[in-house]
């Protein structure tokens, strides 16, 4: 359903949400190491969200990427949109571009209540509740092992 760079976004959010009010700020590579990541793919999408006003950005010695209370409160979809756009809502389960009620893929009256679903869950959820997940040990940005 997401693309990888837009998991990585998401994973490079909660990241920046659990640095929120510390005097550091971190940088692509931090990011990227704690996220398991690619420096150049972070780099670019990092780019994008601070385009967007999704992250804040510094420039300088201490410079690096934060979020401010409204954007640690935002909602998954924000970032969703930002990287893979509202498309990735209504794919079709299948990736054909002429899935529809009248043309259904084999997937498509299974796959259609998920994808709204996850879409509600995007809406719902904030970047503060996966951070809390993080945080309270339910959760991990990284895969073990």
């Amino acid at each position: 359903m997401l693309s990888l760079t837009c998991k990585a976004a998401i994973k490079s959010v909660i990241y920046l949400v659990s640095s929120y009010g510390a005097a550091h700020k971190p940088g692509i590579q931090e990011i990227a190491s704690h996220i398991h990541e690619n420096a150049h793919t972070v780099g670019k999408l990092l780019q994008k969200l601070v385009k967007e006003g999704i992250i804040n950005s510094t420039k300088g010695p201490n410079g690096g990427f934060y979020v401010n209370e409204s954007q640690r409160s935002q909602s998954v979809i924000h970032v969703v949109v930002a990287i893979d756009g509202n498309g990735v809502f209504e794919q079709c389960g299948l990736g054909l571009s002429t899935c529809s009620e009248t043309h259904p893929c084999p997937f498509h009256n299974d796959y259609k209540p998920v994808r709204e679903m996850f879409e509600r869950m995007c809406r719902e959820k904030t970047m503060l509740d996966l951070y809390q997940n993080l945080h309270d040990g339910q959760a991990f940005l990284a895969s073990v092992g």
